[in-house]
C-alpha cells in the first residue's frame, strides 16, 4: 500500500478520493470538488490517500499549527475492510506530524479530532462500510488514546449556511498520557483558527466560544 499526498484537483487520485468521500460522508460534510483547490495547495494542510492496486482505498486530511504546536485530523476514511487501512493511515500520519513538529523545533503536543457520537446520532450509514461505523470508530479512537473534551460541542456546517451540526464530540489525543486537561485558551484559539474559513457560523457556535472563554481549563474525559 502506498501513502500519497495530493496537492491538486487535477490529480486523478483526487477524483477517486472525492468520490469515496461522497460514498462515505453525509452531504453536508463533503466540500464541493472545485472548492478543494486552495486546501490542496495550502502548505499547512496535508491530504493523503492510501493507494492499493491503483485504487484509493482510504484517505486522511490533517494540519499542523506551528504556533499552537497541535494538529487536527479533519477526516479519516477507510474504504474497505480487511486491508489494515486505518492502522496504515494512523501510523503514516503520526510519522509525518512528528517530523513536521520536529522541523518546527518542537515535540508534538497532541491532535484534535471530531468524533460522531452514535449514542446521539444513529442515522449515518457511512456507505455501509463497517470500519466507518461510528460505534467502531469511537472504540478504535479510544484505543488510540483520544479523549473527549468536556463541553457541548457545536460544529458549523461546511455548507457555510449557518446551520449547526450536532452529534459530534471534539476530542484530543495528547502525546503525553498524563495530560488530562487542556488550557481553555488553546481550545478557543484552535476553534477560531480552524473555522475562520466559514463566514456564516451559527449563533450556538459563538455561544460555545463565549462559554469556553470564561473557563481556565477543559477536562479530557474517556470516550
Amino acid at each position: 500500500m502506498e501513502y500519497r499526498r495530493i496537492t491538486s484537483i487535477e490529480d486523478p487520485l483526487f477524483k477517486k478520493m472525492h468520490e469515496l468521500m461522497q460514498e462515505v460522508f453525509p452531504p453536508e460534510e463533503v466540500l464541493a470538488f472545485d472548492l478543494w483547490k486552495e486546501p490542496l495547495e495550502d502548505p499547512g494542510i496535508r491530504v493523503c490517500v492510501a493507494v492499493h492496486e491503483g485504487n484509493v482505498v482510504g484517505a486522511t486530511e490533517y494540519r499542523y499549527y506551528e504556533d499552537l504546536n497541535v494538529a487536527m485530523t479533519d477526516f479519516t476514511i477507510i474504504g474497505q475492510a480487511g486491508l489494515g487501512i486505518g492502522r496504515f493511515l494512523a501510523q503514516k500520519r503520526l510519522e509525518d506530524l512528528n517530523a513536521w513538529a520536529a522541523a518546527n523545533g518542537k515535540q508534538l503536543f497532541g491532535m484534535f479530532a471530531e468524533i460522531y457520537d452514535p449514542y446521539r446520532v444513529e442515522h449515518y450509514e457511512f456507505g455501509g462500510i463497517k470500519p466507518m461505523d461510528p460505534y467502531v470508530r469511537r472504540e478504535v479512537l479510544s484505543h488510540l488514546g483520544y479523549k473527549r473534551l468536556d463541553f457541548p460541542y457545536v460544529h458549523p456546517s461546511w455548507n457555510n449556511d449557518g446551520e449547526a451540526v450536532t452529534g459530534l464530540d471534539l476530542c484530543f489525543l495528547p502525546m503525553d498520557d498524563n495530560v488530562n486537561e487542556l488550557p481553555a485558551e488553546l481550545v478557543v484559539k484552535f476553534l477560531k483558527r480552524y473555522y475562520s474559513v466559514l463566514s456564516n457560523k451559527p449563533k450556538s457556535w459563538y455561544e460555545m466560544i463565549e462559554n469556553l472563554e470564561a473557563k481556565n481549563t477543559v477536562s479530557l474525559l474517556n470516550i
